[in-house]
Parts: structure tokens; C-alpha cells; sequence
């Protein structure tokens, strides 16, 4: 079975990202043929600086493979260096109908938290679907919020197949449902725009500094907790064993426990588990080299599947040779 995702570079990746997402990508590379890349085209739409962007496609690839990436397995390359998605983007939009995309959700969301309207933005949906499309991926990792998306590759697959003939496979969306939305320190969904991350190799003692800092209500400490409501546990539950968990849950409804007690534990544990892929992370830092060529060597893996799907596009549209 053929997996695809991507994650944009938009910034240092932080344990929402890891939890959410990455986690599961590293697991189904045991029994699939997964096909991974860094988003920096969509991360344009955002408009970054050239020298952020540029630095953090080398974090991404950075940390997957600190992280257990199999870089001999797995196909992991810069969705730049293979431009024939751009084409064929193009060639997908023009069989794209606008209502289609002016019913995406993503688009209205991303202007409400003060990202600049432009076009990229509005027609990145398209984009995506090349994504997806010219690596011919049966599956696609999402979270139950992003099945939209899907959706509309799915739309678009049919669209173009229904005029041109089978050409595209029609992907199907693999539903990440294990983990809820991991929360930021402010509650909120953890998320860089929101600035309230916790990243996955920043210092140690920055990372408790931070869980020490996240927000919970006013409930005294004698009082009993209601631990479904707390930002605390929901980060507990990704980590602690579910002994331990069980015996955090008691103490939240019997009372007589403090936040600040769940919080220590709870930045220990997140220390601790991430302390093994540190040194790994820490090497990558100091071997540049070998990092660009787990990509150039992704990119030319990737370009020999995206290649062959365009050349059967440009034929199907008229314009093969």
C-alpha cells in the first residue's frame, strides 16, 4: 500500500506535530511503501523568509530521521525538487470547478487567523491534490479535521478520470482517530500560530518551564478535578503508561492534589521521552551533508514515480508527443 503525506516547514516542529501526526507516519512504515515531504510550495502561501524556509526544510528532515525515519524505505524528499507537480497542478486546475474550492473551509479559516488572502492561499487545495495524484498514493494519513481535503482530490481524481480515462488513482483517507487534538499551553490547539508549542528538541529545561506554565482553571486543591477538562492530563495521556494514568485519574476526582503536581510529573516524562532521539538529533546538527542527501537521494526516488504519472497526463490532455 503506497502512504502520502507531507508537513510543512513553517517552523520548529513541537509534540502537537509529533503526536498528531509524524508518530503514525513512522509507524506505517513497518508495512508499507511510504512516500513523505517537506511542503515548502504550500509553505509559500504564508509567505515566509527565504532564510526561515530554507532552515527549516533542513528541521523537518532533521527530526523525522532523529525520530526513526528509514531513510533506505521510505521516500522522503523537498516537494520542490520535484517541480513536475507544479504542471501538474496546473493541468488539474484547469478541470477543477471553482465552486469546489470555494467550499473548502481551510481557505476561510487560514484569512480568520490573519494570513493575507492570495491566490496560492485559495487554490492550494489543487495543489494538494497533485500531491497526492502524481505519486499514484492509495492512502493518505489525516486527521478527522483535514478529511476535506481528501475529499476534494478524491473529487478532482474522478473528475479528471471521468474526461480522460483512468489515468489517476482515486486515493482513500487513513482517519488518524487515536490521539485527540494535543492542546498548547493556552489551551488552545497547540499550533505555532497560535504560540503556544512546546517543541520536540528544544532544551529540556525549556520544555518544563513551559508545561509548568500551561493553563488550567482555578479549582483549589482540595477539591476534586475534573481530569477530562484538564489541558494537563489530555498531554498526560500521550505519554504516561495507562497504570500510571489510571492512578493520576483517581487523584484528580478524589482532591487534595495541586496542578503543579501533575505538571512536574508531566515534564518528566516528556523529557524523558524524547531524551533518546537527542544525541541522534544532535549529530544531524553537525552532519549537514548527509541530511541534503537523505534529500537529492528522496527527490530522485520521488521524481522517477511523479515523471512517469505526468508523461500519462500530458498524453491523455493532448499533450504527448
Amino acid at each position: 500500500m503506497r502512504v502520502l503525506s507531507g508537513i510543512q516547514p513553517s517552523g520548529r516542529l513541537h509534540i502537537g506535530n509529533y503526536f498528531g501526526a509524524m508518530r503514525q507516519h513512522l509507524q506505517l512504515q513497518a508495512e508499507n511503501e511510504c512516500f513523505y515531504f517537506i511542503a515548502d510550495f504550500h509553505a509559500l502561501t504564508s509567505n515566509p523568509s527565504p532564510a526561515d524556509l530554507a532552515r527549516h526544510s533542513l528541521d523537518v528532515v532533521m527530526d523525522y530521521i532523529a525520530l526513526g525515519l528509514d531513510t533506505e524505505k521510505t521516500v522522503f524528499w523537498r516537494q520542490s525538487d520535484v517541480p513536475e507537480v507544479a504542471e501538474l497542478t496546473w493541468l488539474l486546475s484547469c478541470i477543477t470547478p471553482m465552486g469546489l474550492l470555494q467550499r473548502c473551509t481551510s481557505y476561510k479559516e487560514k484569512i480568520a487567523q490573519g494570513l493575507s488572502p492570495n491566490h496560492g492561499l485559495f487554490a492550494y487545495p489543487v495543489l494538494q491534490a497533485a500531491d497526492i495524484l502524481i505519486y499514484k498514493s492509495d492512502l493518505v494519513p489525516v486527521g478527522a479535521d483535514q478529511k476535506q481535503h481528501i475529499e476534494v482530490t478524491r473529487d478532482i481524481a474522478i473528475r479528471f478520470n471521468g474526461i480522460y480515462g483512468d489515468i489517476l488513482t482515486v486515493p482513500r483517507e487513513h482517519i488518524i482517530e487515536s490521539v485527540a487534538v494535543v492542546p498548547g499551553t493556552d489551551g488552545r490547539k497547540m499550533s505555532k500560530s497560535y504560540g503556544n508549542t512546546i517543541e520536540i528538541f528544544e532544551s529540556e529545561d525549556s520544555i518544563r518551564k513551559k508545561i509548568m506554565r500551561i493553563v488550567t482553571d482555578s479549582t483549589p486543591v482540595e477539591q476534586p478535578k475534573d481530569p477530562d477538562k484538564c489541558n494537563v492530563f489530555a498531554l498526560l495521556k500521550l505519554i504516561a503508561s495507562a497504570e500510571e494514568l489510571s492512578e493520576w485519574e483517581n487523584r484528580y476526582r478524589k482532591g487534595g492534589m495541586g496542578y503543579s503536581e501533575a505538571k512536574k510529573r508531566l515534564g518528566e516524562l516528556m523529557v524523558d521521552y524524547f531524551k533518546p532521539y537527542r544525541n541522534k538529533r544532535m549529530e544531524l546538527e553537525s552532519n549537514l551533508d548527509y541530511v541534503k542527501q537523505v534529500l537529492a537521494n528522496g527527490a530522485q526516488r520521488a521524481k522517477t514515480v511523479a515523471a512517469k504519472t505526468l508523461a500519462e497526463v500530458r498524453e491523455a490532455v493532448g499533450l504527448g508527443a
